[in-house]
């Protein structure tokens, strides 16, 4: 016979098979209005009565209507709609969508989201380190395993959702909070070195990608940024360029997004030479965008970066990518004596100590140069 136990406390009764079992009472069935129960079970009372309590304090925090109601997929496609398409950038909604339909829903979609675990999440994001990489043409040398950084976002993606999920007491706790992430491994920086540049410009010229790539050398823009401009942007009579949209590639269509940051918006001063190579091309243009392509939209961000490696093959030199294009702009302003405080500015960095971090090799040389110079100088 079962013990009874104060109300909402659930009953405790030993089973035929000598086994201790605790019984509790969750909530009620949405749709029949019958009681929802749930039991543990342990070889002693005093267990059970350990376990009881628990249960039913957990039990508090989870709405067991809605148990079996979602599965992983079915969550993070739920999650993405409502949340994330209206907290996240319009950039990053094909990279959040393609981490959801390329690498989480086909691995651990089809597990009920409050049956998910740390382990099985560590086994994914091992998976994914060795051999989570989507099959493509373009991608066919490249190594199988996705990068640490990858694995991570991921990870930040489903921890982001199982917080909703948290929140709605789908699940008690995240499981991403137990798992362990690959660390990141920092990238050298690489730049096209001062004595390299005329070989890229001239071959950039004989392919016809000149005023292109010198514009993204002479002001630092980011790739989406150069490929946003349009002419109302540019003030050639005060020499000024205003930078206000970027350009992306959305679901296969390249489109005008806001810029990442705040700080993104800015306006960036442009040399003599600039202004007279802009206002030769402004004689000749066909499109409102600076860079169109040639049914006068906006350029597809991949095929200037396939023509920066065409460029540089052809010069001689070794590939780069197009974002070090900027970190070009800004190791040569640095080098040549521009203040870290206006090349912060320029690249619509944050802060100036962000700056600081990211080209500490070159101020520390220029720091060197300088204790040098000053040491040269106080020598009797």
């Amino acid at each position: 016979m079962a013990k009874k136990r104060a109300n909402g406390d659930g009953n405790i009764r030993k089973r035929k098979d000598g086994r201790w079992e605790g019984r509790y009472v969750v909530g009620r069935d949405p749709d029949t209005g019958k009681m929802i129960t749930k039991n543990v079970l342990g070889k002693t009372q005093a267990e059970v009565k350990e376990k009881l309590r628990e249960a039913i304090e957990n039990s508090k925090q989870l709405d067991y209507t809605k148990e079996g109601k979602y599965t992983v997929g079915q969550w993070m496609d739920e999650w993405f709609e409502a949340y994330a398409k209206v907290k996240v950038r319009p950039s990053s909604h094909q990279t959040y969508k393609g981490y959801i339909e390329n690498h989480i829903k086909p691995n651990i979609g089809d597990i009920p989201i409050e049956k998910l675990t740390s382990l099985q999440l560590q086994k994914f994001y091992r998976r994914l380190l060795t051999e989570g990489r989507v099959p493509r043409i373009e991608s066919e040398n490249q190594p199988k395993g996705l990068s640490a950084k990858t694995v991570r976002n991921i990870n930040q993606v489903i921890s982001s959702a199982m917080d909703m999920a948290v929140k709605h007491k789908l699940i008690l706790s995240n499981p991403t909070d137990g798992c362990e992430l690959p660390k990141v491994e920092h990238k050298e920086m690489h730049t096209i070195h001062a004595e390299q540049l005329g070989a890229f410009l001239r071959e950039a010229k004989e392919s016809g990608v000149y005023e292109l790539y010198y514009l993204d050398l002479a002001t630092g823009l980011r790739r989406g940024e150069l490929l946003g401009l349009k002419w109302e942007d540019v003030d050639l009579a005060h020499g000024v360029i205003h930078v206000r949209r970027q350009v992306y590639r959305i679901d296969g269509e390249v489109k005008e997004v806001p810029l990442k940051t705040k700080n993104a918006y800015r306006n960036i001063s442009i040399s003599k030479d600039t202004v007279e190579m802009l206002q030769e091309m402004e004689k000749h243009r066909i499109s409102e965008y600076v860079f169109p392509s040639p049914s006068g939209g906006p350029i597809s961000p991949d095929s200037v970066l396939n023509m920066l490696h065409r460029v540089l093959k052809r010069a001689g030199l070794p590939a780069v990518r197009f974002h070090d294009l900027r970190h070009t702009f800004a190791t040569l302003a640095l080098q040549n004596g521009v203040d870290i405080k206006t090349v912060s500015g320029m690249l619509g960095h944050f802060s100036a100590g962000f700056t600081l971090d990211t080209y500490a090799h070159v101020t520390t040389a220029a720091q060197k140069e300088a204790a040098n110079t000053m040491g040269s100088v106080l020598s009797v």
